[in-house]
């Protein structure tokens, strides 16, 4: 699905006026976040390899939780991101809006970064999407009485994870 940069600005106001996107000026917790989103991937990592003995619960059972744990980190590095912006989320849907309205660059923002040789701080829209991906699977992981997982897709949403979390540490990295 394309990108509606129109609909996120849309979104973004409404949660403005719901109260679940907020003015918030605790940039102190920005360095916070990304730790934590940092330290979340590690943990997703170690999950996800994990092959359990006979005594442990099944690897289904593990790669549930590296898929949430993955989901996590990336909800923990938006809410830095969105910290950096000046907001704070109440939600995980808000999270979504708010990195779609905020990160991502429009046509004149993308311009100005490419002048400035700052393209590989240009948040792209599939970043938004990765985010979006990840907190669905983490939902029907954690919610669903089962779904398996193929090491393809657990591995797809750790990695999208890892580019997420990278992504929004350069971005945030001279600030």
């Amino acid at each position: 699905m394309e990108f509606d940069r129109k609909a996120y600005t849309n979104m973004f106001k409404t949660a403005l006026i719901e109260n679940r996107i907020k003015k918030s000026q605790e940039t102190f917790k920005i360095k916070l976040f990304l730790t934590k989103a940092e330290n979340s991937l590690l943990i997703a990592k170690h999950v996800k390899e994990i092959m359990p003995t006979k005594d442990q619960p099944p690897k289904l059972h593990w790669d549930y939780w590296a898929i949430t744990i993955s989901y996590y980190s990336m909800l923990y590095a938006a809410k830095a991101a969105i910290l950096f912006k000046g907001y704070e989320v109440d939600d995980h849907d808000a999270a979504q809006i708010a990195i779609g309205h905020l990160l991502v660059p429009d046509k004149l923002q993308r311009e100005d970064l490419e002048i400035l040789n700052q393209s590989h701080k240009i948040f792209e829209d599939e970043y938004v999407h990765f985010f979006e991906d990840a907190k669905t699977e983490s939902h029907i992981a954690r919610y669903s009485a089962i779904k398996t997982y193929t090491e393809r897709r657990l591995r797809e949403i750790f990695d999208n994870a890892t580019e997420f979390v990278a992504k929004i540490s350069l971005i945030l990295e001279d600030n």
